[in-house]
């Protein structure tokens, strides 16, 4: 069982989750481990007091009141109440060398988050342990995860599957259960790294993956995967049943289900994922495995925004295989990647994700000059529809009618070589209103044209 920082956000949120975690232990299939994340927004609190410690402030008065209060409000024994304090003693100290050298390192980034996630799980065994179910809080490198030196977004070692397991079988006693640090690890160095923002779902899948658990269970604040993002879609539905592909296609493309691989593990062990409400428990949420719903035409709407288009036509008509190859060069050169792409002899069209530095994009383009001509279009969206591509000209028949009725227009579109996505780059600023109107014809039975099902209108 996997808890986001949402489902812990305070005392009442931990007492809440705690209980649930009761109530499973008391059935047949029992919880082994229980991965949390920080409490609330603890790690956006703990990256803006490096940016303080830079500036000369040091506070954490905000995370001592929640943490500390947190163990006087379930009257904590004093070790656990110490053994907190003493982590966010060591959290300020950490700062104060930060205001005093003026440097913050990714090396000490890493470091620095990661008193959240080790305080939380202090806190989740300790109640666990008060209200009447055995648990012991570990960080994650005890239990073997371990990772590569990328500080930041490190990725798991080949072996950390096995040493999981090891770890289990050897320091965890069975009828306890384990609560584990989400997002962090340690490299072989012994230092602290993070795996990236919603890493925590990695380290759940994984640990799943090592002790062959009968189903890994991502507790967020949705009632399960959606059909569109709720903020956007107040009539988006829960979608019971996706295969491990879609959901890894979803995060990618900017859903926020679950980290972009952290289906990987689960994929590889063949371990169906859950992903359930904390909030509301007794919605039946999500399930993820290698099958899902082939009958679905369509499964969800994502999107990405905030993108940039470019376009790249070849000066010298070079025949495919130069020309590609000369491109990509000039992209691994300058360590750019692509989301979406589309081609053709001379020409190529690609997107770049918002976390693309400008001053990298444009050396990219410069060097792209020299055998091409280059186009940026900015302030543009990518529009993913997670559905069955063999069923893709029934879909884009319903798309293309829909956007040609609302005046949405289709600059680039990608067939996505999963066979799970259909891609279209459109304005960022018409991208909420595709996004309605195709979920409104496509999941509310709502629609102004006609739509196609096996050839068929319907």
């Amino acid at each position: 069982m996997k808890f986001g920082g949402s489902s812990l956000a305070n005392a009442e949120r931990i007492d809440h989750v705690a209980n649930l975690i009761k109530d499973r232990n008391e059935i047949p299939v029992r919880p082994r481990a229980v991965i949390c994340s920080a409490m609330g927004k603890t790690t956006n609190s703990l990256l803006a007091a490096g940016e303080m410690a830079l500036e000369g402030r040091v506070d954490i008065e905000a995370l001592r009141t929640l943490h500390l209060g947190t163990c006087r409000s379930f009257d904590l024994p004093e070790r656990i109440y110490n053994d907190v304090e003493k982590l966010l003693n060591e959290c300020e100290d950490m700062l104060n060398g930060v205001r005093l050298i003026q440097e913050l390192s990714p090396k000490s980034l890493d470091q620095l988050v990661s008193y959240g996630e080790r305080c939380s799980v202090r806190i989740m065994a300790a109640r666990l342990n008060q209200i009447g179910v055995p648990a012991q809080a570990f960080d994650a490198w005890d239990v073997g995860v371990f990772t590569d030196e990328t500080y930041g977004d490190a990725k798991l070692l080949s072996g950390t599957i096995d040493s999981i397991k090891e770890r289990f079988d050897g320091r965890v006693d069975p009828n306890v259960v384990a609560v584990v640090t989400g997002f962090i690890g340690h490299n072989a160095k012994g230092k602290i790294t993070t795996l990236g923002r919603g890493g925590s779902d990695l380290t759940a899948t994984a640990i799943g993956a090592a002790l062959k658990v009968d189903e890994v269970q991502v507790w967020k604040d949705v009632d399960g995967i959606l059909t569109a993002d709720p903020r956007l879609v107040k009539n988006a539905i829960p979608v019971s049943h996706v295969s491990y592909e879609e959901a890894s296609e979803l995060a990618y493309f900017g859903a926020q289900v679950l980290h972009p691989i952290a289906m990987q593990p689960a994929l590889n062990a063949n371990i169906p994922v859950r992903v359930k409400n904390s909030y509301n428990p007794i919605a039946p949420g999500s399930l993820i495995d290698n099958v899902g719903n082939p009958q679905r035409m369509v499964t969800a709407i994502t999107c990405k925004r905030n993108i940039t288009l470019m376009d790249i036509t070849s000066l010298q008509m070079l025949g495919a295989y130069g020309f590609l190859g000369a491109v990509f060069a000039d992209f691994e050169k300058n360590k750019i990647s692509v989301d979406v792409l589309a081609s053709s002899e001379v020409s190529i069209s690609v997107t770049l994700d918002k976390k693309q530095k400008e001053n990298d994009i444009e050396k990219l383009r410069d060097d792209l000059s020299s055998f091409a001509e280059v186009e940026l279009h900015r302030d543009r969206a990518i529009l993913t529809l997670i559905t069955d591509v063999s069923r893709s000209s029934d879909v884009l028949a319903t798309v293309f009618a829909t956007f040609s009725m609302h005046g949405i227009q289709v600059e680039m579109m990608s067939q996505g070589a999963s066979k799970v996505n259909i891609s279209f780059i459109i304005r960022d600023d018409q991208i909420d209103d595709a996004i309605l109107k195709l979920h409104s014809c496509l999941f509310e039975g709502q629609c102004d044209v006609a739509i196609i099902e096996d050839g068929h209108v319907v």
